[in-house]
């Protein structure tokens, strides 16, 4: 098996990190260089998740403070309109009493 620094589609990138010019689909050399890429591809996903977790994380308390908000402009709504309700309610009452 050959190490990838030796293999000719190997580049070191910036600061010492591994550039791979290797596509699963076209160019690997052998099946291990498959486990490898797969590897790597899967520490992408690892970085990217957590990186949209710290984000989460950083927009928990904004999240929080928005829900209070809006419970309150709706609990304002719903008793600036309670008059409409009470009323209807009554008048149903009414109608229920009075029958011909």
């Amino acid at each position: 098996m050959i190490q990838c620094v030796d293999c000719e589609l190997y580049q070191p990138g910036a600061s010492g990190t591994a550039r791979f010019l290797c596509d699963p689909f076209k160019n690997i050399k052998e099946p291990e260089c498959l486990a490898k890429w797969n590897l790597v591809k899967l520490e992408v996903l690892v970085r990217s998740h957590q990186a949209t977790l710290a984000m989460y994380w950083r927009l928990a308390p904004l999240q929080e403070k928005m829900f209070r908000h809006l419970e309150r402009e709706i609990e304002d709504v719903e008793e600036a309109d309670s008059w409409k309700y009470t009323d209807d309610e009554e008048e149903d009452e009414d109608d229920k009493d009075f029958r011909p």
